[in-house]
């Protein structure tokens, strides 16, 4: 049975933590070193790191950021924004990360995952999705939950699986920020489909959040 792990995110954006609510209405909220100093000290047993608007100004992450943060924690470290080819994963393993989290990039080109699992493995891989329903049908989005690319989020999982990546982040556009649980239904329609990790992102208020979602057989 894999290990439950509880794993923060820091949304950055012009190198400044910042939170929202569905994917909008974005508010300045911390330093990212300072904010991952806190969540390693208060026991986190992973850590996520995303630059959220470097796909959508068609840019790379900021090094110094990266760096900035990894120096303050010693447990693993993911961390994505603007991926979309081996040397960026290259780049940001070489600054602090231990895993590399991919979206935008590999909608536009899947065949990314399977080179960065062959040349980094498998367990430097993460797929990173952002969902929402649409019809009542859960449809993958792109550009920091912007556009629909009408892709099944479900099929999109297993794909990512196949190609080789290590694991699953299912960020949930319907329940983010909103503090009132996971997205359980959605994750169990994603999860059960997979026999690789699922992370869970997005609801998340409470403690009692945690423990009703790690009860779940998902």
């Amino acid at each position: 049975m894999i290990s439950k792990r509880i794993i923060p995110c820091l949304d950055v954006m012009n190198a400044r933590v910042v939170k929202g609510v569905n994917f909008k209405d974005i508010k300045d909220m911390a330093d990212p070193a300072e904010l991952a100093r806190r969540y390693y000290e208060g026991g986190a047993d992973e850590l996520v790191f995303y630059d959220i608007t470097a796909s959508i100004e068609e840019r790379k992450l900021f090094p110094r950021v990266l760096r900035s943060v990894a120096s303050e924690v010693f447990i693993p470290l993911t961390v994505g924004g603007g991926v979309s080819s081996l040397n960026d994963f290259d780049v940001l393993l070489n600054c602090g990360a231990d895993k590399v989290s991919i979206n935008n990039g590999a909608i536009k080109n899947p065949s990314l995952i399977r080179e960065a699992a062959k040349r980094f493995g498998s367990q430097c891989v993460v797929l990173s999705m952002d969902v929402k329903r649409v019809k009542g049908k859960f449809h993958v989005f792109s550009h920091g939950g912007r556009t629909d690319t009408k892709i099944d989020a479900i099929e999109w999982a297993k794909r990512g699986e196949d190609l080789g990546a290590g694991e699953i982040v299912l960020n949930s556009i319907d329940t983010d920020g909103v503090q009132g649980g996971f997205d359980l239904p959605m994750l169990r329609a994603v999860g059960e489909i997979l026999s690789i990790p699922l992370i869970a992102s997005g609801g998340a208020g409470k403690k009692e959040d945690f423990l009703e979602l790690f009860q779940q057989q998902i």
